[in-house]
């Protein structure tokens, strides 16, 4: 008998996680409430109960004589992984200090003040709160639930009516019923993707990323980033040292956690955790350039204890020992998709690492979709020697793929625009 595991979720990018571990001849069980869900098409087993439902999923894991749980690519299951994990007692990477630290917006920011680490300048609204606007904020404001991901309940606020209509509306995304209210960054946006490994805390990778401005007010979606960040040293300086004193008071000792920062005149402002893989997949230009996949070394944690071989360290360099990664995320439009062409190509190009397709010809992108990562058709991975190369595939890889709805007309929002090779 193979051993067998449960994986939390099904979304897309949790549908890798779940290839990953099928083939390396392991009995895969989804669950999630959506009996459509992506990640149950090639799983070995399937079961439509929501992640929360802590002790139904317990239970069908005794009843299925599992080995090993392990969340997939959402925030939100992070905190019911834990507990399901706990109560089987079996590996879990993520402890209740991590979870309280990097599961909620709320959470972090505790954590960031405690630690002397710079992050966005906010207040927090319960639904017993006033929600007028406090009087030493100005606008524009970001509003965010604090416990949700992916854009979901965001919004970018320029007026006292816009500002108490979104508060309301962001209420109804939190299941804590509180949402953030920050001062807006229109600035550099970067983030760091670290690796855990018996207490010891790497940098795996650092990014700059790019966001489309071209949906209003809807939170700013990503359309590319680029590696190594032209913030690299920046960041190693000033902020890396902080983190690892509360990666230490934290006691992780293993797993995969990615932060996203603004920086603005030098200033690194820390803003979004995620403890567990991420729907941006770094892990993939890491698996390229380093040689080690974090999907495989996670499936195989869930059912050893240990995260990764012992020549990790060895392996492991955010520069990606000179070379230049790049994801290019094509965002839609709202309508019914009538054609793609160009993917295949693009496929076969020697760069391209690898695409993850979300949607096909007849799928409907549907309006309020828009401003979250539901939005997102495809994410291009690819790979080269210098940013000049990256430049060119992406105006080549521009030229190539066309979407377009039903009646003949463009789906796709914006294009990654080249980068500035003097920064890189």
């Amino acid at each position: 008998m193979s051993k067998k595991i449960i994986i939390l979720g099904g979304n897309p990018e949790t549908a890798i996680l779940v290839d990953t571990a099928v083939s390396m001849g392991i009995y895969t069980i989804v669950v999630d409430p959506n009996p459509d869900a992506p990640a149950k098409k090639n799983a070995s087993e399937a079961h439509d109960i929501d992640g929360f439902e802590v002790d139904k999923i317990v239970q069908l894991a005794k009843d299925l004589k599992v080995d090993a749980v392990l969340v997939g690519v959402a925030d939100v299951l992070v905190k019911p992984y834990q507990e399901i994990c706990e109560k089987l007692n079996i590996h879990c990477y993520a402890t209740k200090e991590a979870v309280e630290a990097f599961c909620s917006k709320d959470g972090f920011k505790r954590y960031c003040d405690e630690f002397n680490i710079q992050d966005i300048p906010g207040i927090y609204l319960e639904e017993s709160s006033s929600i007028d606007k406090p009087e030493h904020m100005n606008y524009p404001l970001m509003i965010k639930p604090v416990d949700t991901g992916g854009g979901v309940g965001m919004k970018i606020c320029r007026d006292d009516r816009d500002y108490q209509a979104s508060i309301k509306t962001a209420l109804k995304f939190s299941k804590k019923g509180v949402v953030l209210v920050e001062k807006y960054m229109d600035c550099d946006d970067m983030a760091a993707y670290y690796t855990f490994r018996n207490g010891v805390p790497y940098i795996s990778a650092i990014s700059d990323r790019v966001t489309t401005k071209k949906q209003g007010d809807a939170s700013p979606v990503c359309i590319g980033a680029v590696y190594p960040s032209k913030y690299s040293d920046l960041f190693v300086k000033d902020v890396h040292p902080k983190l690892c004193e509360l990666f230490k008071a934290l006691k992780i000792k293993n797993g995969i956690l990615n932060i996203q920062f603004f920086v603005e005149d030098n200033v690194v402002y820390a803003y979004d955790p995620g403890f567990r893989l991420q729907g941006e997949a770094p892990h993939i230009h890491i698996a390229n350039f380093n040689g080690f996949d974090h999907r495989e070394m996670l499936v195989n944690y869930a059912f050893t204890g240990v995260l990764g071989e012992d020549d990790f360290a060895e392996k492991n360099d955010y520069m990606f020992k000179g070379k230049v990664a790049c994801t290019i995320w094509i965002l839609l439009t709202d309508g019914i998709i009538g054609s793609i062409k160009g993917m295949n190509e693009i496929n076969a190009d020697e760069n391209v690492v690898f695409v993850l397709e979300r949607f096909k010809k007849g799928d409907t992108v549907q309006k309020e979709w828009l401003g979250t990562e539901k939005q997102v058709y495809a994410r291009i991975y690819l790979g080269a020697n210098s940013i000049t190369e990256v430049n060119s595939k992406i105006s080549e890889f521009q030229d190539l793929l066309e979407v377009t709805d039903v009646n003949g007309e463009n789906m796709i929002l914006e294009w990654l625009k080249p980068f500035n090779e003097d920064d890189y």
